[in-house]
């Protein structure tokens, strides 16, 4: 490798490096959808029998007592005596708190 090729290769990696420490915090600052489901899965497992669930991929922004959030929504299927219910959440991004809980 020549010194002019060994210099371009060195500042690519810097580059490469500068630009993953900057995007850093903007890439993760929001958690998984798979982990948001999780989460809200463990927490209703306490109360309810879950038997199915779903999330949509893609976070959106509402707002709530004006307050902006980035948010995914999803629901979960439970049973119980009664039979089977469904509940649509929303759950923050960036914390993973549990914004709604609403049987649909």
């Amino acid at each position: 490798m020549t010194v002019m090729g060994m210099k371009r290769f060195i500042f690519g990696v810097g580059l490469g490096i500068a630009a993953g420490y900057i995007l850093r915090p903007t890439l993760s600052d929001r958690i998984t959808p798979e982990k948001a489901l999780k989460q809200v899965k463990k927490t209703l497992s306490q109360t309810y029998a879950i038997t199915g669930s779903w999330i949509q991929m893609i976070p959106e922004t509402i707002e709530r007592h004006q307050v902006t959030y980035d948010v995914y929504r999803g629901g979960v299927s439970t049973t119980s005596e009664q039979g089977t219910t469904q509940y649509e959440f929303t759950i923050d991004t960036k914390t993973g708190t549990i914004l709604d809980l609403i049987e649909s």
